[in-house]
């Protein structure tokens, strides 16, 4: 329930009363302080960035004011009323809507059902489908984007999904919306698009909370920034008070001389070599090569063919054509299970879906492509599991440091850090990463280029997919770029190349 007292402060101060206030939020879980006296504050048609490190809090703030969580000390005022949200929907009655990362519609319904889903319009019993199809258009005018309130959500763009959620919080009445890294699946265009929509909202008087491991993003959009690690409250500024660098130390604690670790290639030989790869029209005679101590990115747009080229090489689908070689010996991939005995490893772009068993622990994790070296005699050693997982906890910094921690219950970042333990124990020659950095914080990336650069220093080959242009600039000794399943240029010398140079070739 909702339990909602006097207001705080003078009556005849209306406009300086800040929309939401928590004032120092406690949360516990075994193990771990996840927030210590926490304070937010948001004013009405505010943009506020959270930002912080996977595992800084942010999200156990965020489900704390969705009332998914209760917080065991602190409160909550909502226009300056003292607000006790029990449960999600005490949360959406008070006016919060929160769109997280990974969307929560139902995708076998339509856009309309989604909507008022749990609060349908009826008639003597009926649905009224005609009045919830007028009230979704008047949601999506105002939004100021159009999507067909009768197609399946299943056979929306990521864009227009969150679209949906948008509309779907604004039909609850919402002044306090929540984003939880909105553009993670976006396209330049769609953030664009996002931008304005979050514009708009913000003159009508609605306060946004903006999480983001896009610090670009948070310079263009936020009006202000708060910062959290490791559960405390470092600092909230005014988003020109601050410069990137500025920020980046507040939430990893330290000074970062440089995002991107340096590096002096040493390049051998080539190692794998990919000819006249095809699968309809996704990839298109894709041929190129991958040398002992190179890293080489893949560029391009949303839908280019990369991921699919990588799951090619990995055998995760089959080709229409094309050969795989490694160290000058054809293989023959029929599936995953060939291409890591071979030597090659896939690190999926979605970790959750594809590179983690939510429901395991980290050790059951780790162990999985690993079973014939950590097994004897059809036994899992379940001791020199947790012995072996325990040093990659330790190099790689993964917290809560418990091998019998869920998977689930772990962050973005440190659910990475897992799936990159266990292909590191597999020891593979040619090690493939399909969006590495997506949804993690500065730090957590800076501990990977670490690791990506450790690799190839052993003469690894290292083939990188990545949207973040920066990213791919500051890691790469090579770079392709794709269109449409086919390969549009080459960039040999990255130290001069510009992000105007990749794009030019990724739009064909």
């Amino acid at each position: 329930m909702v339990e909602v007292t006097e207001p705080l402060g003078r009556a005849d101060e209306p406009a300086a009363q800040p929309l939401l206030v928590m004032e120092a939020i406690d949360k516990s879980f075994p193990g771990v302080h996840a927030l210590c006296e926490v304070d937010l504050r948001l004013q009405a048609g505010q943009v506020l960035a959270l930002v912080g490190e996977n595992g800084a809090g942010k999200s156990t703030l965020i489900k704390i004011l969705s009332g998914a969580h209760h917080a065991d000390a602190g409160t909550i005022r909502i226009d300056g009323r003292r607000a006790t949200l029990a449960t999600p929907a005490d949360s959406q009655r008070a006016g919060v809507g929160v769109i997280y990362q990974e969307f929560n519609l139902v995708p076998a319904m339509s856009v309309r059902e989604n909507i008022f889903l749990g609060q349908e319009r009826s008639r003597a019993g009926f649905v009224n489908a005609v009045d919830e199809r007028r009230l979704a258009n008047e949601l999506f005018d105002r939004i100021g984007v159009h999507v067909d309130g009768d197609a399946l959500c299943r056979d929306l763009s990521v864009a227009q999904q969150q679209v949906v959620e948008i509309a779907k919080a604004l039909s609850l009445n919402a002044r306090i919306l929540v984003m939880d890294e909105p553009s993670a699946t976006l396209t330049s265009q769609e953030v664009e698009k996002l931008f304005a929509i979050i514009a708009d909202l913000r003159s009508e008087g609605i306060g946004i909370i903006y999480i983001s491991h896009r610090l670009e993003e948070v310079f263009q959009i936020a009006d202000r920034v708060m910062v959290l690690r490791d559960g405390r409250h470092v600092a909230t500024r005014d988003i020109g008070e601050v410069n990137r660098e500025g920020l980046i130390e507040m939430m990893v604690g330290r000074k970062l001389e440089n995002e991107f670790p340096a590096r002096t290639p040493a390049i051998g030989p080539d190692r794998l070599v990919v000819r006249g790869l095809r699968r309809g029209r996704r990839v298109r005679n894709v041929s190129f090569s991958v040398r002992a101590g190179e890293v080489l990115c893949l560029a391009g747009l949303v839908g280019a063919g990369r991921t699919e080229t990588a799951r090619l090489v990995f055998g995760a689908d089959r080709p229409d054509a094309g050969s795989v070689e490694l160290d000058g010996r054809t293989l023959h991939i029929r599936g995953p299970r060939d291409a890591i005995r071979a030597g090659i490893c896939l690190l999926t772009e979605d970790r959750k879906a594809q590179g983690l068993v939510l429901g395991l622990t980290l050790r059951e994790n780790f162990g999985l492509p690993n079973l014939d070296r950590l097994s004897r005699l059809g036994f899992i050693r379940r001791a020199t599991e947790s012995e072996t997982l325990g040093r990659y906890i330790k190099d790689l910094s993964i917290r809560p440091p418990y091998p019998e921690h869920l998977a689930r219950n772990l962050s973005g970042g440190n659910q990475q850090k897992v799936v990159l333990a266990k292909w590191l124990q597999r020891n593979c020659e040619v090690i493939i990463f399909d969006e590495p950095t997506r949804g993690i914080d500065v730090g957590a990336k800076y501990e990977i280029y670490v690791l990506v650069n450790a690799l190839v220093a052993a003469g690894k080959a290292v083939v990188m997919i990545s949207s973040e242009l920066p990213e791919v600039l500051g890691m790469s000794d090579r770079i392709l770029v794709m269109h449409e399943g086919r390969i549009t240029g080459e960039i040999t010398d990255v130290a001069h190349a510009s992000q105007e140079q990749i794009m030019e070739l990724a739009v064909g």
